[in-house]
């Protein structure tokens, strides 16, 4: 039976044919079939080892299918959700909080995302500036609770709900 790293080296050396051996150095310059096969290969190799959706970011922003009915009525509970990461924190389960933490901001940015291309052209670029001041908040407190700096944590986590009053208010009008 193939091993996962196996496969890998399989899918790898289609995409590129050229030897991979240890000792070689590689070319001064990077082709784009090994720049293809290296993103190929990482894309591959962190879904193997990905064991949950809330172990790292979820990079969509929309779900195909998603209406702006099912966005305005999921926004609130995961906007809740994302506070109530405030427990974990105060527990000081750092693990924990970045997982819920992780999860919550995945759907909530589905729903904002989904709201704000919705709206009308006018009002789109001051709602994306609300957006990126919650969604930077949110990483920011991501890093701190992973470097387990109980200051940071707590700045963050109210620039979070500050952030969260602020875009709620604006798209629910």
């Amino acid at each position: 039976m193939a091993t996962p790293f196996s496969l890998a080296v399989r899918v790898l050396h289609k995409l590129n044919p050229r030897p991979l051996h240890p000792l070689t150095k590689p070319p001064s310059t990077t082709s784009a079939a090994t720049r293809r096969s290296s993103i190929v290969l990482t894309s591959l190799l962190l879904s193997m080892h990905t064991k949950s959706a809330a172990a790292a970011f979820d990079f969509r922003l929309t779900v195909p299918d998603q209406s702006l009915e099912e966005a305005e009525s999921g926004i609130e509970s995961h906007a809740r959700s994302l506070i109530e990461v405030k427990d974990l924190l105060m527990a000081e389960s750092w693990r924990e909080a970045q997982k819920q933490l992780r999860k919550s901001s995945a759907l909530l940015k589905q729903d904002v995302y989904t709201i704000i291309q919705a709206k009308s052209a006018a009002d789109r670029p001051r709602l994306r500036k609300l957006y990126a001041e919650l969604f930077n908040a949110v990483t920011r407190l991501d890093y701190a609770a992973r470097d387990k700096d109980r200051i940071k944590v707590w700045e963050c986590y109210d620039t979070i709900v500050l952030s969260l009053r602020n875009i709620l208010s604006t798209l629910l009008n």
